[in-house]
């Protein structure tokens, strides 16, 4: 990845590659040949920016394109020509109208929201697009059984409606021998089955590696498009997107039994220098990696020392003469991917990449 610039004044800098993204595109597209891939660019594309993301994956060919809230679809719609562009959250009361003038699809989840959208189209005259949302076990959103054999027992009510998918959420891709995994696919077909003739859209990211009976007519990845590891335990196939690095404010020398920030978690057991950064956890480096996480620096780990706290974050740079106040720190990048740092954390690497906050300078790796 092509290493940021320093923007005058930032104490931290977050260079995104939109072009890694658009390869990690196409990486997914030669894993799912029997059909389409869309980009998934919710939360902002997973933190990286939905403005710079959803363009390039466009430009690359991507023709189909995900969000979770109908807000996120408004901001992007204009720059997504000719794409499908729908919304995982559904039709919200009083929204249908929006969703037709600028030509988004809903996820369909309810009958409620069916028969919501089929008014819709009859109050416009014409057939409008949406998906069908069926629930195989996530028991979040989707028609339940219930739902399911209504729906299946009186297909008039989809009149109105340009169904452009079913589908369906993945419970445990990323766990390749979880029974789900063949449950759901054998429920999806079932419902499939007795619902109006329509493609199908089943794989997520890590479903894209379960094989070919996972393939359908659209797979919906997220995470692996940002360097995200769909396949846990072996190497990624995935490129890297994002690099995070801060710079050291100060380096102070403290003595063996001092203590380092709030609720002194950190005690010095020798001489010890103590460089401080200007991110914390409203940037998103969570209060989790407190005492645990670590920084790079020249390809070195640099011990992150006390708590995370708001707007700073210290480190042990004893082992790291050259470092001093404006140094730069790896926080994210080649040495310490998000995945990496999530498992430091105890969470996983879509929230290190959704957390990560406003304040930095961002940067696009080659502008």
């Amino acid at each position: 990845m092509i290493p940021s610039t320093e923007p005058r004044g930032a104490g931290a800098v977050l260079t995104v590659d939109p072009a890694a993204v658009a390869a990690n595109w196409a990486t997914l597209c030669a894993r799912h040949p029997g059909g389409a891939v869309a980009g998934v660019v919710k939360a902002d594309a997973y933190g990286l920016g939905a403005a710079l993301i959803a363009p390039r994956l466009h430009a690359a060919g991507c023709r189909h394109f995900f969000v979770a809230q109908l807000e996120e679809a408004l901001a992007i719609r204009d720059l997504l020509p000719g794409a499908m562009l729908a919304v995982l959250n559904g039709l919200l009361p009083g929204t249908a109208a929006d969703y037709a003038a600028r030509d988004i699809a809903p996820v369909l989840g309810s009958l409620g929201e069916v028969d919501a959208w089929a008014r819709q189209a009859r109050r416009a005259g014409r057939r409008l697009p949406a998906l069908l949302h069926v629930d195989t076990g996530m028991a979040r959103l989707g028609l339940d059984a219930r739902e399911l054999d209504a729906l299946a027992a009186d297909h008039a009510r989809l009149d109105g409606i340009a169904l452009r998918y079913a589908m369906t959420h993945l419970v445990s891709a990323e766990q390749a021998d979880d029974p789900m995994n063949a449950a759901q696919l054998a429920r999806f077909a079932d419902a499939c089955a007795r619902l109006p003739p329509a493609p199908r859209s089943l794989a997520n990211s890590s479903g894209i590696f379960l094989g070919a009976a996972y393939g359908s007519d659209l797979a919906r990845p997220g995470a692996a498009l940002y360097g995200i590891n769909p396949v846990p335990g072996q190497p990624n196939p995935m490129r890297d997107t994002v690099r995070l690095e801060a710079r050291v404010l100060q380096v102070r020398e403290i003595g063996p039994g001092e203590t380092v920030g709030y609720n002194a978690t950190w005690r010095a057991a020798r001489p010890s220098r103590i460089g401080t950064v200007g991110l914390g956890y409203a940037d998103g480096l969570l209060r989790s990696l407190s005492n645990r996480g670590a920084a790079f620096f020249d390809g070195r780990p640099v011990p992150l020392v006390g708590r995370v706290s708001m707007d700073m974050t210290t480190f042990d740079v004893t082992e790291y003469p050259a470092i001093g106040p404006g140094s730069w720190l790896e926080i994210i990048g080649p040495h310490c991917p998000p995945d990496r740092l999530a498992e430091a954390a105890g969470t996983n690497g879509y929230e290190i990449l959704t957390s990560l906050g406003r304040r930095y300078a961002r940067v696009a790796a080659g502008a």
